[in-house]
This record gives structure tokens, sequence and C-alpha cells, in this order.
């Protein structure tokens, strides 16, 4: 199992389970990250925190406690 934390930069992967709970979980499905989606990791912050992705065709930020509740192969 690889959460999308530990994706290095410049690589696409894609989304295979979400493991947060409620509120969290909601606000990651609604910035358009769920199962089978396509993201490509464009920039990861100096001390790793946030990560900033492309899904969709849009950029997003994202923390790294977030990024760390989507799995991905």
């Amino acid at each position: 199992m690889r959460t999308l934390k530990e994706v290095s930069c410049g690589e696409t992967v894609t989304v295979r389970r979400l493991s947060g709970e409620g509120p969290v979980k909601r606000r990651i499905m609604d910035m358009g990250i769920t199962k089978g989606v396509s993201v490509y990791v464009r920039k990861v912050a100096p001390l790793g925190d946030p990560v900033e992705v492309t899904v969709r065709g849009y950029e997003l930020s994202l923390r790294k406690a977030d990024a760390e509740m989507i799995e991905v192969e």
C-alpha cells in the first residue's frame, strides 16, 4: 500500500482508495479526488507540506495529512 504522500515529484498515479472519515473524506472527494482518477504530482514543498497535484485538469494543493489518506497505485 502506497499513499499520495509517498509519491515523488513528476509521477502520475491512480487513486485506489480513500481512508479518511466523515467530513475530511467528503472534502477530499469534493475536490475531485475519487477512486480511479489519475493524479499527477507537480511539486512537493521542501518540507513535504503541501503537495501540489493536478487532478481532472486543475491544480490543487494538499496537506501532508490529507495526502496520507489517499491510497494510490
